[in-house]
């Protein structure tokens, strides 16, 4: 073959796999993707904020949690539909000691509650983490076909790729090879969980996924910063419950979903069904709260306006498992100029189910919030032990309308930027309502030590950031090779 020839093969290669690249990098969008709902108006009481928390008190480890507890609650009273899109499903763990099991539980509630009530709906979407790309069953998530449950993995490669020169190449070549077949490999997730393909881990490097956790039933709606995970059962996480005509939006954001994934859409509630068993919500204007549903990108759009319009009477709390998104940051670091109060409580990034990590993204983030020197930006580090502080919330307080913004949304580019599927609760509510109170409550109780050790001062772990963790933080930012 003459060099010509090989330059205009490999000129073409090129042209190809750059295509490739660019169109998966910004193509639209499934239709539903991105969503932002109605803004409801509702009575107080038809909205619960819950969280899980662990914390030192006594020198013993103390688990003050809710959530699940309010999970397994809604499934045992759901009689017409139960819709999840949960995560995280699984029991693996490292067995060095005895972890909720939120997992199998969580599959016995649901085929009882199918059992008891044979025409209830439900549907169970997750992600493909879950099988690890392919590589297994799920054994807290296939048997429920056995029930009748519609159970759908999300079909991630309908969604943008967030690392446009990997994915571009993986798409191109290993993609068509599947990842089903003998595992060889030992489990990224878990030792515990069974071997994987090589083709899976090629999968999982493509990083995205429908991070979503959320649990409706025609009497209520859950938007959770929690998965059923059993190696996680002891993290610190959020919640809101939700009643009334909000369900519909939430449902209306599930489909969305299954369709792209060719989920069966007759396992939905139709809308004249959702007419008939969701209650409409009445309010009293001096004690109604407006709750509107935000997916992807949304988050960032009402996140950022609301630091945006914070002003210098006003205080900005942040709980944060992950914090990175540059949008969000400049937001911040402008409202510290304008004189807003800034308090932040986030994750030391030290672990994850049992192993070390180095820190990344919070480190270099809180250095870069901290070398500002603006006296109202104060951080403080979650004192987590093996568990993490995997709260997803930001409240911003102001002396006569509040707003509450919260769910499974980590504030990276990957979470915020349309990569991966989220799902986040918009709560504008009066300062003096029982929901803003419950709200304060808790970042008070966890940034003063109520009763309580839950954080330590920013010292703790800063010294903690070396050159080499900031390269290699700032390289993962180039490349987007990161989990976060």
């Amino acid at each position: 073959m003459s060099k010509k020839r090989k330059m205009i093969i490999i000129g073409i290669i090129i042209i190809i796999l750059t295509s490739i690249m660019i169109y998966h990098r910004v193509k639209p969008l499934p239709p539903g993707i991105s969503y932002q709902g109605t803004a409801h108006t509702m009575p107080q009481q038809d909205v619960e904020f819950l969280y899980d928390l662990t914390y030192q008190k006594d020198g013993e480890e103390v688990h003050d949690h809710s959530i699940f507890t309010e999970v397994f609650k809604a499934i045992e009273e759901a009689e017409h539909f139960l819709i999840l899109d949960l995560f995280l499903v699984n029991g693996y763990t490292d067995n060095k000691r005895s972890y909720p099991k939120h997992s199998e539980k969580l599959m016995r509630s649901i085929e009882k509650q199918k059992k008891k009530y044979p025409d209830l709906k439900v549907v169970f979407i997750t992600d493909e983490i879950n099988t690890t790309y392919g590589s297994h069953k799920a054994q807290q998530i296939d048997p429920l076909k056995n029930s009748g449950v519609e159970v759908v993995y999300t079909d991630l490669d309908k969604l943008r790729d967030p690392n446009l020169i990997y994915s571009g190449i993986w798409r191109a070549t290993f993609k068509w090879f599947g990842q089903a077949g003998y595992g060889w490999l030992p489990n990224p997730m878990e030792s515990s969980a069974p071997n994987v393909t090589a083709r899976s881990y090629l999968k999982l490097l493509n990083v995205k996924a429908n991070h979503r956790k959320v649990v409706i039933s025609e009497d209520a709606g859950l938007v959770l910063s929690a998965n059923p995970h059993d190696a996680s059962g002891f993290h610190s996480n959020i919640a809101f419950k939700v009643k009334g005509e909000i369900l519909k939006d939430m449902v209306k954001a599930e489909k969305a979903i299954a369709e792209f994934s060719n989920g069966n859409l007759k396992s939905f509630p139709t809308e004249a069904e959702l007419d008939k068993v969701i209650q409409p919500s009445t309010s009293n204007e001096e004690l109604s709260v407006t709750a509107q549903i935000l997916t992807e990108g949304k988050v960032q759009d009402h996140v950022v306006q609301a630091i945006q319009k914070a002003k210098k009477e006003n205080e900005i709390w942040i709980g944060m498992f992950y914090l990175a998104d540059r949008d969000i940051i400049t937001s911040i670091e402008d409202a510290a100029e304008r004189g807003v109060k800034i308090n932040i409580v986030l994750d030391p990034n030290q672990n994850a189910f049992g192993q070390e990590k180095i820190g990344l993204p919070n480190l270099p983030i809180a250095a870069e919030l901290q070398n500002f020197d603006y006296e109202n930006i104060k951080i403080r580090w979650y004192a987590t032990n093996k568990e993490q502080y995997h709260t997803k919330l930001i409240y911003i307080k102001s002396q006569q309308e509040s707003i509450v913004i919260g769910g499974s949304t980590n504030y990276t580019s990957r979470n915020l930027d349309d990569y991966n599927l989220e799902e986040s609760m918009k709560i504008v509510a009066p300062t003096n309502s029982e929901l803003i109170k419950e709200v304060d409550d808790y970042f008070n109780r966890i940034w003063n030590n109520k009763d309580g050790t839950y954080t330590v001062e920013y010292e703790k772990y800063q010294n903690r950031l070396s050159v080499f963790k900031y390269m290699m933080y700032i390289v993962q930012k180039v490349f987007q090779m990161t989990t976060y």
